[in-house]
């Protein structure tokens, strides 16, 4: 047997080390780096390098400021209603699409998933121009006589969030659906032949084997979505800017207006920053803690 720090066993370290330690440095140089400086900086206030330190003066701002409880309610708003949505509805699409008499079945899951490789930008435009007073959808609407008049998609409160709300779900359904229907197809089909034997009807197989089966990737999908809408800013910004009247504002775009738009407060930004982070924490405990996983 040869000895732990043996020629050999050093060089064959080293080779390994040779392969990981450019991506290793780039992780944290771009990633770990920015963070650990994003922190020191909420400590801070003051504008370009004029900055001075002031404690917890950030944080405790946080708790005043109205414009961030806005920002809150919105994406807490924008969370608690698409997320479950695009859960059920990613589910519901690969069910179906799981089936192995349904035909066409390449062509269909590619339109659903194609919406998450398009420009977040250019998306975000048509959706815009899509849901104007005068766009597609309200001339589609009055066309079918299901409403009398125009409905103001983009500069009404309670439907500019409905807007980005469809929105945020077109986008990215396909891509939970995606994980959903990869978990369907590794389970053995065995299970559900003796389920059926059993007498078990399909929705108690979709309740009873499909669902908890499919449990760590639902977990997966939640947190993801959820840490997604936390971040949300491209839709706000394309298509409302936050209006009207900072009704469809996110903590986000928020945080863009803190460091670009107002005189620039890039210290209270990064505090803003962080608060996502901490947010993103708790909820993601939540979540574990209420799918009853052991590691969460």
């Amino acid at each position: 047997m040869k000895a732990a720090g043996s020629p050999l066993r050093l060089k064959a370290a080293a080779v390994g080390w040779s392969f990981v330690i450019l991506a290793v440095l780039m992780i944290v140089v771009f990633y770990f780096y920015p963070m650990i400086q994003a922190l020191i900086l909420s400590f801070q206030t003051g504008t370009g390098a004029n900055l001075s330190f002031n404690g917890m003066d950030n944080y405790k701002r946080l708790f005043t400021d109205s414009m961030f409880r806005t920002a809150v309610k919105n994406t807490f708003i924008y969370l608690l209603v698409q997320v479950p949505m695009m859960v059920l509805l990613a589910l519901f699409l690969s069910t179906l699409l799981n089936d192995r008499t349904l035909k066409w079945k390449g062509f269909f899951r590619t339109a659903i998933f194609l919406p998450c490789i398009t420009s977040l930008v250019a998306y975000s435009v048509i959706f815009k121009y899509l849901f104007a007073g005068d766009g597609l959808v309200n001339s589609l609407l009055l066309n079918l006589h299901l409403i009398s008049e125009p409905i103001q998609w983009i500069t009404h409160p309670f439907w500019a969030k409905i807007t980005i709300i469809i929105a945020i779900t077109w986008r990215w359904t396909g891509y939970n659906m995606i994980f959903y229907l990869s978990g369907m197809q590794n389970i053995d089909p065995a299970i559900y032949e003796a389920a059926k034997i059993d007498g078990a009807s399909s929705s108690r197989q979709f309740f009873g084997i499909t669902i908890p089966m499919l449990k760590p990737i639902i977990l997966f999908t939640s947190i993801t979505s959820t840490i997604g809408t936390l971040q949300l800013f491209d839709e706000v910004m394309n298509i409302t800017k936050g209006g009207p009247g900072n009704a469809t504002a996110s903590i986000s775009q928020y945080i863009y207006d803190l460091s670009f738009k107002y005189s620039s407060d890039f210290g209270y930004a990064a505090t803003v920053s962080y608060s996502i982070v901490i947010m993103i924490v708790v909820l993601s405990i939540i979540q574990f803690k209420v799918a009853g996983d052991r590691n969460g």
